[in-house]
């Protein structure tokens, strides 16, 4: 039921990151065609378009880490025997829940700092700019909280413990 969910939230997200693209290639293209060939510009193009940037860029976040499609290196882990995989694949957990908290607790502060604060040509709160790191902390640490109660319940095979996406490029001077 959570992945099903988890699933459906992802295409949300995924609309909203295209969404963001868009929006940022009209901004910024628009902008440079009407200055320069009708000699004016849209005055909130910058702002708005670095607010989608910042947004895309942690719904992005959000779906790679269901999806394990942030890139890594198993250079010592594939070397371990499944016990030492499941242990380092435990660790890492802790340690990226622990880091979702941080960055929870430290957006959410600076989302309060900021509330009041509003942009130079938005003129919108700036809490909106912070927004997204709680969603992202939120979000990301409900998926590794359900994928660390898969390993601790014993339902992760044991080709899933390396959880990292190589690189699909071949390193330069390879023949093989």
């Amino acid at each position: 039921m959570f992945n099903l969910i988890l699933d459906r939230c992802c295409k949300v997200l995924e609309a909203a990151i295209a969404f963001c693209l868009a929006l940022m290639v009209v901004l910024v293209f628009g902008n440079v065609f009407l200055r320069y060939a009708m000699n004016s510009g849209i005055t909130l193009s910058e702002e708005l378009s670095r607010w989608a940037f910042v947004w895309m860029t942690f719904l992005g976040a959000i779906v790679a880490l269901k999806e394990h499609g942030h890139l890594g290196t198993d250079m010592l882990v594939s070397r371990l025997g499944p016990f030492g995989k499941k242990v380092c694949l435990g660790a890492s957990y802790i340690l990226m829940l622990f880091a979702c908290w941080l960055l929870f607790k430290g957006a959410y502060e600076q989302a309060i700092i900021n509330l009041d604060s509003t942009s130079a040509v938005m003129e919108a709160s700036m809490a909106w700019v912070y927004l997204p790191g709680i969603l992202f902390a939120v979000m990301g640490g409900l998926i590794l909280s359900a994928e660390f109660i898969r390993l601790l319940t014993g339902h992760v095979r044991d080709e899933d413990l390396v959880m990292i996406q190589e690189s699909e490029e071949a390193p330069h001077g390879d023949n093989h």
